[in-house]
């Protein structure tokens, strides 16, 4: 068996078809790679938290009732707490709207703001009467 002796003075061999590639190609062949497509985005999914929504009693709906119906009739700016179910997953959490009531849709249990955003009563957590809209 023989060893390198006779080769490791040779020049090493150059194609002359194929020039050769630069240094940072051939680094770029050996960087890393997302073996597993879409994992990271399925683990920050995992993570992410959602709120539970948040039942109120009898008494607690009949006086947003009464605010927003005060609202309604005075033009009062409301700031309006509402549950916003999540698209991806169980839960959801909770955003604050402001504006003034334009109607209260009893038939489909909505109350309609001047900005035409239409919240459903039940998402309803909080109503708080800011000021008259001049």
């Amino acid at each position: 068996m023989r060893g390198y002796e006779d080769i490791i003075n040779l020049p090493h061999p150059t194609s002359k078809k194929h020039p050769r590639m630069a240094a940072i190609d051939r680094a770029a062949q050996f960087s890393p790679f997302a073996a597993l497509t879409g994992f990271d985005a399925a683990i920050e999914e995992t993570a992410r938290l959602t709120a539970g929504k948040i039942e109120l009693h009898e008494d607690e709906r009949e006086e947003l009732d009464r605010r927003l119906r005060q609202a309604l009739e005075t033009g009062a700016c409301v700031e309006i707490t509402r549950f916003v179910p999540d698209s991806a997953k169980s839960g959801g959490s909770y955003e604050t709207v402001t504006g003034s009531v334009a109607a209260l849709d009893h038939v489909n249990r909505r109350v309609v703001l001047s900005s035409g955003t239409r919240i459903p009563v039940e998402d309803i957590l909080d109503v708080i009467i800011s000021e008259k809209i001049t």
